[in-house]
């Protein structure tokens, strides 16, 4: 006899919309969104394109926000890290998760957090600038600072800054130096400017000598 046919299971509506970003993301990660049509993810996930419209009826523009918005979900979580051991050792952790999202996204992590797209909003904008200003959040949890002064402030953004640039060049240089030795790079240079900060700032020179004296 032949063995039956496995039975068909209906997707849930989260299931489906999850699919199809996933679909959307790994085009995303290739191909700048303005190369990608309804018809490119609808192909990837193996279903119709009436069916992409039926979960996002705005089009590619509101399929693009929300693969977007998946996006910086998983990068909010790179910088959770728990609370607990010496605050560098965290940030690397946070380092590897952040890195390894860089390269699994390889050429589409320009386009999905950097802008530089036709499809690009205020609204894509917002949700980039989110994950820079809860990257930096975590940051300051990490260091045990509840209420960051704008030296402070300004040092850990513009490091964040540095750490977008740098993973972009690191994609550009394929992916060298090791992701290991990047990582522990960009730990020294957030060490670096917050004792350059430090010679200015009361603040962060009372972090320095604490939170991170035992470390450096």
């Amino acid at each position: 006899m032949t063995p039956a046919a496995p039975a068909y299971r209906r997707l849930s509506v989260e299931e489906r919309r999850s699919q199809l970003l996933e679909a959307a993301l790994s085009l995303f990660a290739h191909r700048v969104p303005e190369d990608v049509s309804l018809d490119d993810v609808a192909e990837a996930a193996g279903v119709s394109r009436p069916l992409v419209y039926r979960y996002f009826p705005g089009g590619k523009q509101q399929l693009y926000e929300a693969a977007l918005r998946s996006a910086a979900e998983e990068l909010h979580h790179c910088f959770d890290e728990p609370r607990d051991g010496p605050p560098l050792p965290r940030l690397a952790r946070a380092l590897d998760r952040y890195l390894s999202f860089v390269g699994r996204h390889d050429a589409g992590f320009s386009a999905l957090l950097q802008g530089g797209s036709v499809v690009e909003t205020s609204r894509t904008t917002a949700i980039v600038d989110g994950v820079r200003r809860a990257a930096a959040e975590h940051i300051y949890s990490h260091l045990g600072v509840s209420d960051p002064g704008p030296r402070l402030r300004m040092t850990v953004r513009m490091w964040i800054t540095a750490v977008e640039a740098a993973s972009l060049i690191w994609l550009d240089e394929d992916k060298q130096p090791p992701a290991d030795e990047l990582r522990d790079w960009l730990v020294d240079q957030f060490v670096a400017v917050l004792t350059v900060t430090a010679a200015r700032d009361a603040q962060t020179a009372e972090l320095v000598r604490g939170a991170l004296a035992a470390e450096t």
